[in-house]
């Protein structure tokens, strides 16, 4: 599948708003890049690759631009021995390939089209998140696109796995691999009864269970979670619009009266083995860790704080439209659910923080952790001011750092434990910095057990990394191809 690409016939931008320009804009080519100027220095016991994906454009869109339209494009630094090799590659999807063939964009987007839609083909761009399983790297898709494997050290693209066999035939845009077994549990969605389903991939890649999860209606999950025994699926009152629907377009509704659902099932469970758990009407983007406490499952997450009138009633019409247009004002919330008492208790952890895009000690996925790595949101679209360390116990902030609230847009920062950690944070953050002001790109690396000292290592590239989304790391132990 990596074939070699064509360059685009023309250049475009401004025509399509601010989502394809400035700190969004697409770069056109794909590159190595060694021997880069550090400023500072590079931690000898940080080995591995930090990878990010995200929407990167190729051809002029036809119609209206989303993020999640773009072409999937990863940025990855390799860290061995003290350098850093960054590399960026784009997923060669099967849309990016029937683009690449015609010379120009063929796919129609998410304002405009659905997913299965024959007369107006929407792409599976493979542009949102990244994560490591079974030795390579998989990229998937907001709309649960087929899961894409790839190289984490070349990102060539390997193929398309094929171990999704759910009627929607995708996985969902966030699986969660638990390291110490190597499975990897994800959902898929889709606007037809029974609407969602569930799976589990052994640590060779092969899917070993599937069953379907009935849902009262078409629903738009984002996340899910994993504990030891469970995994946690959402159920959540966003949804299509009915008329839109029936018009072929994609475009949601947020519905107050609905409640927010949590479905326990247990790992390897049947579809009668779930159980429901009811809480306040919201959204989920993201999960940040799950685990298990006595009779109780603990889910830490980012609550979409739904907008307020007035009068103290929903405003559902702009919640749905800051949902689409990821617009994004959250908060640090835990969730409890009792398993033999079927009690529910919500929490605000953080109320003075609008912070997203969790990262963790992944090798910790389904136990406790204490810690969770998030961006600060201004909130517009996509807009990461800063990178922020929370206690998830407390939800009190351990440390932030920001070079520039209103210049500097930063990417999901992940966190990448030393090679022998003496603690759940003995580590380092890893993040792109775009520093809209002076125009410079930089590859940061923070000391994780202390943000407030700032970068430890500074990466200045010859180029820009555009806005993104997902990150992942993956250590040498995960990683097929590392010698």
């Amino acid at each position: 599948m990596n074939a070699p690409f064509k360059e685009p016939k023309a250049p475009f931008g401004h025509a399509y708003g601010e989502m394809i320009t400035g700190p969004f804009a697409p770069v056109p080519d794909e590159s190595v890049l060694t021997d880069l100027p550090v400023e500072g220095e590079i931690p000898a016991d940080l080995n591995g690759v930090y990878l990010r994906n995200g929407p990167n454009p190729r051809f002029e869109p036809q119609g209206a631009y989303h993020p999640f339209d773009g072409d999937g494009m990863l940025h990855a630094a390799e860290f061995r021995n003290g350098k850093v090799v960054y590399r960026n590659k784009w997923v060669r999807s099967e849309g990016w390939l029937e683009d690449d063939a015609a010379g120009e964009e063929t796919h129609w987007g998410i304002r405009q089209t659905l997913k299965g839609r024959t007369d107006m083909v929407l792409a599976d761009a493979a542009n949102t998140d990244v994560l490591g399983h079974a030795g390579y790297a998989v990229a998937t898709w907001y709309l649960s696109g087929k899961p894409h494997i790839i190289d984490p050290i070349t990102l060539e693209t390997i193929e398309a796995a094929e171990y999704t066999s759910a009627p929607g035939n995708g996985i969902s845009a966030h699986g969660k691999v638990d390291e110490y077994t190597g499975e990897l549990m994800f959902f898929d969605y889709f606007d037809y009864a029974p609407f969602m389903t569930y799976s589990v991939v052994n640590r060779e890649g092969k899917l070993v269970h599937n069953v379907p999860i009935e849902l009262p209606g078409d629903r738009l999950p984002h996340d899910m979670g994993i504990t030891e025994h469970y995994s946690i699926l959402h159920d959540l009152p966003v949804y299509h619009d009915e008329e839109a629907l029936k018009a072929g377009r994609h475009k949601i509704r947020f519905n107050s009266k609905i409640p927010t659902r949590f479905g326990v099932i247990p790992r390897h469970g049947a579809s009668d083995s779930i159980k429901w758990f009811e809480f306040t009407p919201c959204f989920l983007y993201h999960v940040v860790n799950c685990w298990e406490e006595g009779d109780e499952v603990v889910m830490v997450a980012c609550r979409f704080m739904p907008t307020m009138k007035e009068n103290g009633e929903y405003d559902e019409a702009r919640t749905a439209r800051m949902i689409a247009e990821l617009g994004m004002y959250s908060r640090l919330w835990r969730y409890r659910m009792n398993m033999k008492t079927g009690e529910t208790h919500e929490e605000c952890l953080n109320a003075d923080h609008n912070v997203e895009f969790p990262s963790y000690h992944t090798a910790e996925t389904g136990r406790h952790t204490s810690w969770t790595y998030v961006v600060d949101h201004n909130p517009n679209t996509l807009h990461w001011t800063g990178i922020r360390k929370l206690n998830t116990d407390t939800g009190e902030s351990a440390g932030e750092w920001s070079d520039g609230h209103d210049d500097c847009w930063y990417s999901e920062p992940w966190f990448a434990p030393a090679d022998d950690p003496q603690s759940e944070d003995h580590g380092y953050v890893i993040t792109f910095v775009w520093n809209e002001k002076t125009s410079v790109q930089q590859l940061q690396v923070f000391d994780a057990l202390d943000l407030n000292k700032g970068p430890i290592a500074r990466v200045t590239l010859p180029r820009h990394v555009p806005v993104g989304f997902h990150a992942c790391w993956m250590k040498p132990s995960q990683i097929a191809n590392w010698n």
